[in-house]
């Protein structure tokens, strides 16, 4: 049995709110509050694996436990990845590179190992780890990829978001469109959403080039905003169970 959601509308809505929820509370961890990429690091990967137990040894679909691993990857990914290009001083480009490399093993590892890549097929523990290890670092790339886009490529939060908007369209296209492969094109999707997401928060929170809700404010509206379409979608499949 499949414990993943269907990919539907309302999934990527949750998604791209999710990673941009884990822009804003990664940064509200490691620099509001003072605790520091490395330590913030520790603490919410600590909490991503006992979150990602329990999924791992849940029968069924849980939206609430799901949707907090999904976040937790994107919160504890926005720490690493700016321990990385900070504190280790890769850099937002060689962070990113790194990244991309090692997503790259696990996508295909993953694929050697199963012959697919489609999430229709993530019905046993160990396909499901390797889902999450490659959503785990796939939302750390986006991260790094966000930060560049936003301060080292010259276009800024808006620009970043925008760029990274106009591609997500563009796939959506292909989606509707073409005969390319749904499974990459999910992954694609899937990993534009977390620099989308980054760039997003950053724009959100930061005062230069930004609206400077601050990332407390920015986190209690995502947050606000996740909350309110789970519990549509949950109400939406009571209402109507077999259109959901």
């Amino acid at each position: 049995m499949s414990k993943l959601p269907r990919i539907t509308l309302y999934f990527w809505i949750l998604k791209i709110c999710a990673t941009t929820l884990g822009e804003t509370a990664g940064d509200l961890f490691s620099m509001t509050l003072k605790a520091g990429y490395a330590l913030s690091s520790m603490v919410l990967i600590s909490l991503f694996l006992i979150a990602l137990i329990f999924q791992l040894v849940s029968k069924h679909y849980r939206p609430v436990l799901y949707w907090t691993v999904i976040l937790l990857t994107s919160t504890a990914g926005t720490t690493m990845s700016d321990f990385m290009d900070r504190t280790l001083g890769l850099g937002y480009a060689k962070g990113s590179l790194i990244l991309v490399t090692l997503l790259a093993c696990i996508l295909t590892l993953w694929k050697l190992t199963f012959k697919t890549l489609s999430v229709d097929d993530v019905r046993t523990p160990k396909v499901e780890f390797l889902y999450w290890t490659a959503i785990l670092f796939s939302n750390t790339l986006g991260t790094a990829l966000g930060d560049f886009l936003a301060d080292d490529s010259g276009l800024g939060f808006a620009g970043g978001a925008l760029l990274i908007g106009s591609l997500l369209v563009v796939v959506t296209l292909l989606t509707f469109y073409t005969k390319i492969s749904r499974t990459i094109l999910f992954w694609i999707a899937f990993v534009l959403t977390r620099p989308f997401g980054a760039t997003l928060g950053d724009f959100l929170t930061k005062e230069k080039g930004g609206l400077n809700l601050g990332t407390l404010n920015s986190s209690l509206i995502l947050g606000s905003i996740l909350g309110a379409v789970m519990i549509y979608t949950l109400y939406k499949k009571n209402l109507h169970p077999l259109e959901s």
